[in-house]
């Protein structure tokens, strides 16, 4: 009666985990789509800053409007800084998210192996 009780909290952990581990792919999704985000949209404002940043009317109403203009100046600064961080932080993702992808498919692969192994070991039947 104790060996029924163990194997099925150890089916019932095995498949605890696969869901885990689906749910993690799944989200795998959204953080993609986020970096993907990071590497169109950074770039962007960057440039618009830059080319704020560089334009000749720009520079001279930052000249003639004192404070408004040095703040300004200051905010677009920001922006690119934050952009290149966020363009840095989307390649790592998307980096890290691409082995995320080889490494659950090389899991899943193993999984199904020994699922089939077991199942032909003991003569059950695979689900």
């Amino acid at each position: 009666m104790m060996d029924d009780k163990e194997g099925l909290s150890r089916i019932d952990i095995l498949s605890t985990l696969d869901n885990f581990i689906e749910r993690i792919f799944e989200l795998r999704r959204i953080l993609l789509s986020i970096s993907v985000s990071a590497l169109v949209l950074a770039p962007l404002a960057t440039g618009l800053s830059i080319f704020l940043l560089t334009h000749p009317r720009f520079y001279a109403m930052l000249q003639n409007e004192h404070e408004f203009g040095t703040i300004l100046g200051i905010l677009l600064g920001v922006i690119i800084s934050v952009s290149v961080v966020w363009i840095a932080t989307g390649v790592k993702q998307y980096v890290t998210l691409k082995s995320w992808d080889q490494k659950y498919k090389e899991y899943q692969k193993q999984k199904d192996e020994i699922d089939r192994r077991i199942a032909s070991d003991y003569g059950l039947e695979e689900d």
